[in-house]
């Protein structure tokens, strides 16, 4: 196994990562801004090195800053987490020419997959169901209109490099499509320095399910079920369970099949997500992306599976064999995670401050993945992510009663907080009843 890790993130990832390696006997080393020096994932790690200032393309995105972090601490492999660098393929290309294990997918994959329209064209060719859409960038306005004349209204104008939610826009006729172009194009230029947009038909009513696979080291490539993603605001996710209320046991071995397609096509290492939409009219799901690292809602795959899969990451990238059986893969259970953000709970805009109360609820079922403690700052610098908070039941009625207690024990006071979300959410009739789609935040507000 690994002996030393460092840890190229931030927060409540950052701290789950240093867990997981402190309980294997792994030197866990972290980096932190200047921001992020009294934070507990600093205090906790076994060596810290403060990589910058506040400003994360100065310090968590700055590459020979972590790469020296790494070199003067001596760790042999580094864990991106989940953003900042977790899928630049160049990044992870340098670490390996500096000698060090990279935890994570090979570089190639990252990759093939990380420009949008190239992973359509490839899940395609492997079998995969993709949503009609363009081949190739929409070169100008004018192949952009064509495309959605061709494709049929309404449609989503994508940046090609975009992740995260970011970068998209629904045009449901030509006029909203002009202007929908040259926004999209100009924010991928500038943040993804790529203004590459594909135009894709846009399904007004989705549901939003993945699944978590898993590219062992001896090649094969396992599916780790589904997760319902649905629940979000401005694209972007706030609860997560698994397994998906929509989908059906027929459904769920179409799911599973398209996902290990998706992974040998690409020869996957590693972990990753296969990001699909639903139909739930018609029961078809199309690719959406692939998400080449961990993600932000992996513990509600581990709970369903007993799995510990940032341990199962360091075993693929030493080269060593799971803790389970690929073959013998059975949930149990139901989970659900619900995202505690530093953020208005109408609106859901980012609010920071100092933390003067946090009481973090317990009981059975109940797992806190946290970034803060009391006393700590929440800065305007980083993602509004405070901690996970996650539960589990025999089912999914007990899962949700669960959550219901565990949000009203959540005891926390400075910042902006969308615990009070949650209160309403989890009482909402669409929700409870399982029939919902990614329009329910929209319908609530």
């Amino acid at each position: 196994m690994i002996e030393s890790l460092l840890v190229a993130n931030r927060g409540e990832i950052a701290r789950r990562i240093i867990r997981t390696a402190k309980r294997l006997g792994i030197r866990a080393i972290a980096v932190h801004s200047e921001a992020d020096a009294d934070l507990p994932f600093v205090v906790e790690a076994d060596e810290a090195v403060c990589v910058g200032p506040a400003n994360p393309a100065q310090s968590y995105r700055n590459v020979e800053a972590i790469l020296a972090a790494a070199e003067s601490t001596g760790a042999q492999a580094v864990h991106p987490g989940y953003g900042f660098l977790s899928e630049n393929a160049d990044f992870a290309r340098t670490v390996q020419a500096r000698g060090l294990i990279w935890v994570g997918p090979g570089a190639d994959a990252i990759t093939a997959m990380g420009d949008k329209i190239n992973a359509r064209n490839l899940m395609a060719a492997a079998g995969v169901p993709v949503a009609p859409g363009t081949t190739e960038p929409a070169a100008d306005l004018a192949a952009a209109v064509a495309a959605g004349t061709e494709i049929g209204y309404p449609v989503m104008v994508k940046a090609a490099a975009g992740g995260g939610g970011m970068g998209m826009q629904v045009a449901a006729d030509e006029a909203e499509l002009r202007t929908g172009y040259d926004k999209v194009r100009a924010f991928a230029e500038r943040m993804f320095g790529d203004g590459s947009v594909l135009i894709e038909r846009y399904f007004p009513r989705v549901r939003h399910v993945e699944v978590q696979i898993l590219g062992l080291a001896d090649g094969r490539v396992v599916a780790l079920g589904e997760r319902e993603c649905s629940v979000q605001r401005r694209n972007q996710k706030l609860v997560e369970e698994s397994p998906s209320p929509a989908v059906s046991p027929e459904l769920r071995a179409r799911f599973l099949a398209a996902a290990v397609r998706a992974g040998e096509a690409v020869g996957y290492r590693n972990a990753g997500t296969v990001e699909c939409l639903l139909d739930p009219a018609t029961q078809e799901f199309f690719f959406l992306e692939m998400n080449t690292r961990l993600q932000v809602e992996h513990p509600v795959t581990e709970l369903v599976y007993g799995l510990d899969l940032v341990e199962e990451q360091l075993r693929v990238a030493a080269g060593l064999p799971p803790t389970f059986d690929p073959d013998a893969l059975a949930p149990r259970g139901h989970a659900i995670e619900l995202r505690i953000n530093a953020e208005d709970p109408k609106r859901f805009l980012p609010g920071p401050g100092v933390i003067g109360t946090w009481v973090e609820p317990t009981g059975e079922g109940v797992r806190v993945d946290s970034g803060y403690v009391a006393g700590n700052t929440v800065t305007p610098f980083y993602d509004s992510l405070l901690a996970k908070l996650v539960v589990t039941g025999a089912d999914r009625a007990e899962a949700i009663e669960r959550a219901r207690t565990a949000v009203a024990d959540f005891a926390l006071a400075g910042p902006k907080n969308n615990l009070p979300f949650f209160t309403e959410l989890l009482t909402n009739e669409e929700f409870v009843s399982g029939d919902y789609d990614t329009g329910i935040v929209g319908r609530m507000r």
